[in-house]
């Protein structure tokens, strides 16, 4: 049977930094890349003020600060995101108040890619957005 999207959540994993042999995402050869962990994004996420947002490459740098690391990988990064905004889905499905769950819509834009692959839809995130700035 599949994972819920809960349970890839609560995997424990450790972040990697792995020495860049050739540029990526925007570091040198022999820089550093984080492949951080749905937990470290979800924490990170938590950690936003409601009522902002932040881009996605900002996050990711912000990230990869916290990790001793050059930049995080965008496609880790992006998979991690979306685990934690798929579980906290399902919670708002199970039943969960909005402002119970991480707000992952302070950190996925609506217009973004990640977003029209989510469950909640881009309409979600933006109506959240807005309930926000309310």
């Amino acid at each position: 049977m599949a994972k819920t999207w809960k349970q890839k959540l609560e995997e424990p994993k450790e972040p990697k930094v792995k020495v860049l042999q050739k540029p990526m995402a925007g570091a040198l050869a022999g820089g550093t890349l984080l492949m951080p962990t749905p937990q470290l994004v979800k924490a990170f996420i938590e950690a936003i003020p409601a009522g902002q947002q932040i881009a996605f490459k900002d996050m990711r740098e912000s990230i990869a600060k916290t990790q001793n690391s050059d930049v995080a990988c965008p496609l880790s990064t992006s998979t991690c995101a979306r685990i934690v905004a798929e579980a906290a889905w399902e919670d708002i499905q199970l039943g969960a108040d909005p402002s119970q769950v991480t707000p992952f819509w302070r950190a996925i834009a609506p217009d973004s890619t990640l977003a029209k692959k989510l469950a909640c839809g881009s309409a979600f995130i933006e109506h959240m957005r807005e309930q926000e700035r309310a």
